[in-house]
């Protein structure tokens, strides 16, 4: 009995440490977090870490060992009888078999609360808080199981004893996120089967009952719902029973409904949807908005859109009204990277009024417009570039569209603005090649350029205008100079040409033959000559020479008319010259002067004004006398000297000699004052202290002829600039006559306004004033409003294009680009402009304004509601050309939106509701009413 217990004893003890040399192995496999190869066939193969790729052992068996029957190695050999290099040499003598069902790569595994190893079954299991890593797919979730013979992994929700959530089974592959209540999926097949699972497709929320992932890209959902609100319980959705899903590209569904709030909105469900997921550019069809104006029940802005290839697209759309009338609008777009991209729109209408001629207010017009950009990158060829902006069109085309159209006006100084085309009467076009040689002092220009009045119909074309210019030489100069060099060295010459053709026709009765009578051709040379003096103390001297040269196509040969009582022109075609120089030494210098006040605590403690006064004396010779005739104008035998080279393209050069002296004054005044206690932490005394712009300049200019028979003292400029308080900027600007007039004739005496004991500096000629301001609250979210701004900052990345195209977006729909996160904020601008003008009957002076205003803005009613208003107002028709209001309300994922324009050209009445997100805006529902104040 005794040998028996022993016996089983000392069988037990063996057992137990099989067993624990079988979980040492196992162990040292799952220690490192990871199953290499999962678990096999066998546990060798389980607890192997050899890569299956390895094919012979690394570990030499030893000396001593017998050689087996199968061993196909050779003789051992002695130790002592191998050579260096051989004994180094290792021969892998052990074959792995890898089992068929293991995977190709290895998965990495954690738990937070506990792991569970089925050898014999060979599943593992995970509690609290887990993930599972293979390859590109991520698993978590509060419990999952892998089964190493299927290569399935389960994972599944837990409650807690509350019956509260304490997590969801989260599966990430490539771009898509499963969150379900549990999820099988297949390591090695990559199929997958989840239930009650919420996944997203770029801005697509998808809920689905269950769900079937068949490949990376592919998935099916039964009894499916999708929305673009990110709430739990979305406040619209789209439902469907069969949905298929390929990731980036499309959601194709079966019967489709739309619901609000969990209500249907249809009874009947659409036979099929395509909701495309794919982004970038995809050609397709695009619908339709249904509007009321005063041709009739309208469908607007349909059209297509069609991707030729990555660097050519084009977009068509129409307009088609219930009175015949209809739009078609046809807009290729094209890019090449780093090269040059540009856009073409081309517009022709055909409209008309009523319903038949017997009409009273039948109006039938045929007319088109055209616009063109091109844009070349600057790293496309250096010194060399291409750009083109044209506005161009019937002047009949303005009349007959609404206000939703815009268009680029140059503001005259090198500035340009958009308004609308029903207010605009001035387009213009340029198209300019541009060429510098790198390394040389000269560079060409070539201009196109066009100028259209659509109240006149009157067409200016300047074709070709070309520009050549050699930059200043220093023929004295060494190549080498050290130092500032001599006085003589910064003598100057440079080299300036143009030549301009141009031609001017009616846009309504354009012929060839009109345009070769009205062309003309000129051109321009200038040589000027410089020199930079040596500073003389504070004063900078710059004497000057210049040499102008001027080629006409045409003289005007004027005499009076007795027998007409009128002048009579003749006009000589042909090459004719004319010449000028002149010369000129300038003097400029700057002054300062401050005013310090002796209390260090004041909130003021400085004044600084800094005074730039400016003088030259400048002499011209008459060499233009030849081309100057004095001719009878009236039949008071007012005689009037004029040129034989008026109209030209090129003006004609002053008369008579000139020694003038010019003068002028700028000055800028500022202030220094102290910054609040609690921003006056430094202990340097200036940084406790910030520089105020009080006037950024005001000023004077003006010359004196001294050469000349009569009205020797020129007009006086005066300006002023400044911006109060950092918020209100103010320019204002004014041209002073010095001489009186006469009071029957209306024109100029040669007597001083000051003279006779008059108090008076002149008569103001002209005038302007602009005010501007701008003010907004601050945000509600500081955060939320970074975050804005910087999506605004991507907009760098866009070309010209694309830029003028969504600004035009915004102008058009305002209500749809709110921002709530601003309580209010409001712009205003005011211009005043005047001028005198002789009157009809000369008998004075007549004084013509123009003043209006600007104005936009909004404020928040509520969190949720939103009022706003832009306008223009002319002061001088006490008129509101344009105005428009919106009312917006925030919902969400959708947004609802009113426009009114109750005053102007065009009044119109607008009402939208339509999802935020980009994908479904085509699924707006639009309301548009649109009236004509007079028909044409």
């Amino acid at each position: 009995m005794r040998n028996k217990y022993r016996k089983f004893k000392r069988n037990y003890i063996y057992t137990f440490a099989l067993l624990l040399l079988t979980i040492a192995i196992t162990y040292n496999g799952l220690a490192k977090n990871h199953i290499p190869g999962a678990f096999g066939n066998n546990l060798t193969a389980f607890s192997d870490t050899i890569p299956p790729s390895a094919k012979k052992d690394t570990l030499p068996p030893p000396a001593d060992t017998a050689k087996p029957a199968n061993d196909t190695t050779g003789p051992v050999v002695p130790d002592s009888l191998l050579t260096d290099s051989a004994r180094h040499l290792k021969v892998d003598t052990f074959n792995v078999k890898i089992s068929k069902d293991s995977i190709d790569a290895p998965v990495d595994y954690k738990a937070r609360d506990s792991m569970v190893l089925d050898v014999i079954a060979k599943k593992l299991y995970l509690y609290g808080e887990t993930q599972v890593k293979y390859k590109d797919v991520d698993l978590t979730a509060p419990e999952i199981a892998f089964d190493q013979q299927t290569n399935m992994v389960k994972a599944r929700m837990k409650l807690d004893t509350a019956g509260k959530s304490l997590g969801q089974a989260k599966l990430v592959q490539a771009d898509i996120v499963t969150v379900s209540d549990s999820i099988e999926f297949n390591f090695k097949t990559q199929k997958g089967l989840t239930h009650s699972s919420y996944f997203q497709q770029n801005e697509l929320f998808n809920y689905a009952e269950v769900v079937k992932k068949v490949d990376a890209k592919t998935i099916y959902a039964y009894k499916g719902r999708f929305t673009t609100c990110n709430l739990d319980t979305p406040h619209f959705a789209f439902r469907a029973k069969k949905i298929k899903y390929i990731s980036q590209t499309v959601a194709v569904t079966g019967p489709v409904g739309v619901e609000f709030e969990n209500v249907p909105v249809l009874p009947i469900a659409v036979p099929f949807g395509l909701f495309p997921l794919q982004r970038g550019r995809k050609s397709g069809i695009l619908p339709p908005t249904f509007t009321v104006t005063d041709f009739g029940l309208g469908l607007e802005q349909m059209g297509f859109y069609k991707v030729i290839n990555d660097n050519f697209d084009f977009t068509v759309r129409g307009d088609l009204y219930s009175y015949g009338s209809w739009r078609m609008n046809l807009s290729p777009t094209y890019r090449v990277r780093y090269r040059y991209s540009g856009t073409l729109n081309f517009s022709y209408q055909r409209t008309h009024y009523g319903i038949s001629k017997e009409d009273e207010d039948y109006n039938l017009n045929k007319s088109f417009f055209i616009t063109w950009s091109h844009r070349m990158d600057s790293k496309a060829r250096p010194g060399v570039s291409f750009s083109a902006s044209v506005n161009a069109g019937s002047s009949k085309y303005m009349q007959r569209v609404t206000n939703n159209s815009y268009v680029d006006i140059n503001n005259g100084s090198g500035g340009s603005y958009s308004q609308p085309l029903s207010f605009t009467n001035q387009l213009s076009s340029s198209i300019s090649y541009q060429k510098s040689w790198i390394g040389k002092p000269y560079n060409l220009s070539i201009n196109l350029n066009h100028n259209q009045n659509t109240a006149s119909g009157i067409v200016n074309l300047s074709l070709p205008d070309i520009n050549f210019n050699v930059q200043t030489l220093y023929p004295l100069q060494p190549k080498e100079m050290v130092g500032s060099g001599k006085w003589y060295h910064k003598l100057g010459i440079g080299y300036t040409t143009s030549v301009r053709g141009q031609a001017s026709f009616y846009d309504s009765a354009f012929s060839f033959n009109q345009l070769i009578d009205t062309f003309q051709y000129g051109a321009q040379h200038n040589i000027p000559i410089t020199l930079a003096l040596p500073q003389l103390g504070p004063i900078q001297i710059s004497p000057g020479f210049s040499y102008q040269e001027r080629w006409y196509s045409q003289q005007l040969l004027r005499e009076w008319n007795p027998d007409t009582h009128k002048v009579d022109t003749t006009i000589n075609k042909g090459l004719y010259t004319a010449r000028d120089i002149s010369m000129s030494v300038s003097f400029s210098t700057s002054m300062f002067g401050t005013l310090n006040f002796k209390n260090k605590n004041a909130k003021v403690q400085a004044i600084r004004q800094v005074i730039r006064p400016q003088m030259s004396i400048g002499y011209k010779p008459d060499l233009s006398k030849a081309y100057y005739n004095l001719i009878q104008t009236d039949t008071l035998g007012t005689r009037r000297m004029l040129s034989q080279y008026d109209g030209s393209i090129y003006s004609s050069f002053g008369y008579g000699r000139s020694g003038s002296i010019g003068f002028g004054i700028d000055n800028f005044v500022e202030m220094k004052v102290r910054k609040p206690a609690k921003d006056s932490t430094s202990e340097d005394e200036e940084d406790n202290v910030k520089k105020v712009k009080l006037i950024d300049g005001y000023g004077i200019t003006g010359s004196y002829n001294m050469l000349a028979d009569s009205f020797k003292l020129s007009n006086f400029n005066v300006y002023a600039r400044s911006t109060l308080f950092e918020k209100i900027n103010i320019t204002a600007s004014a041209n002073i006559d010095p001489y009186q007039t006469d009071s029957i004739t209306g024109f100029r005496k040669n007597r001083y306004a000051w003279q006779d004991n008059k108090l008076s500096l002149g008569r103001i000629t002209n005038g302007s004033l602009n005010i501007s301001t701008s003010f907004k609250s601050k945000p509600k979210d500081e955060k939320k409003d970074e975050k804005a701004q910087a999506q605004y900052d991507n907009y760098d990345n866009l070309t010209a294009d694309e830029m003028q195209s969504q600004m035009d977006y915004v102008r058009n729909n305002p209500s749809e680009f709110v921002d709530f996160n601003i309580p209010w904020s409001v712009n205003v601008s005011y211009s005043l402009s005047f001028s005198k003008v002789l009157k009809r009957d000369y008998s004075g002076y007549e004084t013509r304004f123009a003043s209006s205003m600007n104005f936009n803005g909004d404020f928040s009613l509520t969190e949720k509601w939103k009022f706003g208003a832009n306008g223009y107002f002319d002061f001088k028709t006490l008129k509101i050309p344009s105005f428009s209001m919106f009312i917006t309300r925030e919902m969400h994922c959708w947004q609802m939106s009113i426009n009114v324009t109750p005053f102007g050209l065009w009044r119109s009445f607008n009402i939208s509701i339509f999802p935020k997100s980009g994908m479904l805006r085509d699924l707006k529902i639009n309301r548009t009413r649109t009236f004509r104040s007079t028909a044409m």
